[in-house]
């Protein structure tokens, strides 16, 4: 499975941008697919996750009440709405899936696929 991200950009404090991945998952499948993103001199962190049939969320500290992860899976999309963005938040941000149990949706190894990344830069 090839996943591919897009969607990110430069954007000042305060300002909004939408992350959107294509996930070409057989149709029928339970993947877990998430959003994880990784700054400059820090390890990879979980950012959100949406179950397969998009019932269920998950939000790392950093990423709730401020983001919201969504899919269409007619369409194989994972989407990422970003608001009120820190500076804090400028990192790679990578999309991935995860057919493992849903109680394990923040530990990253259990992603086997990953997209390439797209880059996220706040300005203050």
């Amino acid at each position: 499975v090839q996943l591919q991200a897009s969607g990110g950009g430069f954007v000042q404090a305060g300002g909004s941008l939408r992350l959107s991945c294509a996930a070409p998952i057989r149709t029928g499948s339970r993947v877990t697919l998430a959003w994880f993103r990784k700054a400059p001199g820090k390890d990879r962190e979980f950012v959100a996750a949406i179950n397969w049939n998009g019932e269920s969320t998950n939000y790392g500290d950093s990423a709730k009440g401020r983001f919201t992860i969504s899919r269409d899976n007619a369409k194989n999309t994972v989407l990422l709405q970003l608001s009120s963005l820190k500076p804090e938040d400028t990192a790679v941000y990578y999309c991935a899936a995860s057919s493992a149990n849903w109680i394990r949706v923040k530990q990253e190894p259990l992603y086997r696929y990953w997209g390439q990344g797209t880059l996220v830069t706040v300005s203050s």
